[in-house]
């Protein structure tokens, strides 16, 4: 399975971006979709997590501000993000949990300016 980020880009403070993870076989089955996320000089971190009956998670960072949600039958994730900081500004990575794989897409920038 391979997993292709999409939606990143420039954008100002207080803006919004919406990511896509096309995903090249079914996700109905996957256990977890997350989003993960990683600035520069910091270690890799959850961002998001839809569970396959739909149950999310997310960081305390971004409660209320980001929506993670699937769409099972274009085998694709999302990330809604809106109210963007500077502090945003990382590579986001989707991730699926299907079986016993664990499968990353290549990372999508997004940068937030101030």
């Amino acid at each position: 399975v391979q997993l292709q980020a999409s939606g990143g880009g420039l954008v100002q403070a207080g803006g919004s971006l919406r990511l896509s993870c096309a995903a090249s076989g079914d996700i109905f089955s996957a256990i977890a979709m997350r989003w993960y996320r990683q600035a520069p000089g910091n270690r890799r971190e959850l961002v998001a997590e839809i569970g396959r009956r739909g149950g999310t998670v997310y960081a305390d960072s971004v409660k209320g501000r980001f929506t993670i949600s699937r769409d099972n039958a274009k085998n694709t994730l999302y990330l809604q993000m809106s109210s963007l900081k500077p502090e945003d500004t990382a590579v986001y990575y989707c991730n699926m949990l299907r079986g016993v794989g664990n499968y990353w897409g290549q990372g999508t920038l997004v940068t937030v300016s101030s």
